[in-house]
Parts: C-alpha cells; structure tokens; sequence
C-alpha cells in the first residue's frame, strides 16, 4: 500500500508478535501496550487462547497444526495492519520458520513487524502456573506441551526481549513502545 509523505506514523498500520512460552506474559504484554496505544491509534489484540477458540477451533497441537494456526494469526495480522491497525499478537508460536514465515509475509506487504520475545526461566513459569499446565505436563498428562513435550524454539534476535521472570511489566512496555519510536511506528 503506498503512503503519502503526509502520512504521520499514527495513520501506519504494523505488527508486534509476542512469543514465548504458556504463562510467560504475553498477554499482559500485549494488553499493557495495547493500553499505552489507544490514544493514538486503532489497536487489535490477537491472543493466541482466544484465537484457538474462535478462528483454528478444531487445529490440535501437533507441529503442522501449531503452523497453521501462526500461518491465520500471521494472515488477520496483515490483513488488520492493511488497514492501518496497530496489531499486537500474543502467541505461543514455538517454531522459528514459523515466526520467520510471519515476518516475511509481512515484510512482502510492506508492514512493520517487531518481534518480542517474552522470556521466563521454566522454574519461574512453574511457580507461577494457576492453572497448573505445567504440573501435568511434567507428569505426562498434557502431550504436545510447548517447552516440556514439544520444542519452543526462541527468537534467535528479536528486536525486544522482556525477562518476565525478572523485569516489571512497565519495564517492558517502555522497550517495547521504545523500539515502536525508533522505527517511526508512534511518536
């Protein structure tokens, strides 16, 4: 989509994908920028859960299935962004060339895409577990879980990295929204 120079970085649609594993704080990533973000522009948040339930209900979790369902994110991402949305997705997405194929696509369209890996030690995510996932997938009792069953493979250079275990969320919201200034996506 072609821009007039008139265009100010609040009229720019662009991607923020978190990842990382269950528990690790995407989510409260997203939706604390996603707050900070409202003032100035139109902000989706596209949460993995809420993604699984309404546009891949019936994918399971085996790797090409994990594919597809980051190839729908990626898409409604793009498609969100076309329009001048900021869009903030928070998903597992635990494989690399899937994350890679995201960024490229993206990339293609001409849209921004910032990748944030939100970091978390595995002791820190067990103890911090409600819903005690991690318990039963250490028993065994929950097949294909990221990080324990099956591979999360991490960002090899993401342009933010926020260490959940041991950084506030503001702490992260700054980098976050600092790396968006830097690349003339917000003023």
């Amino acid at each position: 989509m072609s821009r007039s120079p008139s265009d100010t970085a609040s009229q720019r649609g662009f991607i923020v994908w978190f990842t990382g594993m269950s528990g690790a704080g995407k989510s409260t990533l997203s939706m604390a920028v996603r707050e900070r973000l409202l003032s100035t522009h139109s902000v989706e948040v596209l949460d993995g859960d809420e993604v699984r339930t309404f546009l891949s209900r019936g994918l399971g979790f085996t790797r090409p299935d994990r594919e597809e369902n980051i190839r729908r994110i990626g898409y409604v991402a793009r498609v969100l962004a076309r329009h001048r949305v900021a869009v903030l997705s928070a998903a597992i997405s635990p494989y690399r060339e899937s994350r890679d194929e995201v960024r490229r696509l993206a990339s293609e369209a001409g849209i921004p895409f910032i990748e944030v890996y939100a970091r978390a030690s595995l002791e820190a995510l067990i103890e911090r577990d409600v819903k005690g996932l991690y318990k039963k997938a250490l028993a065994g009792e929950i097949p294909h879980f990221t990080g324990i069953s099956d591979p999360y493979e991490p960002p090899g250079s993401p342009e933010v990295m926020v260490r959940t275990d041991s950084e506030t969320v503001e702490t992260g919201v700054e980098r976050i929204l600092s790396a968006l200034r830097e690349r003339g996506l917000i003023t």
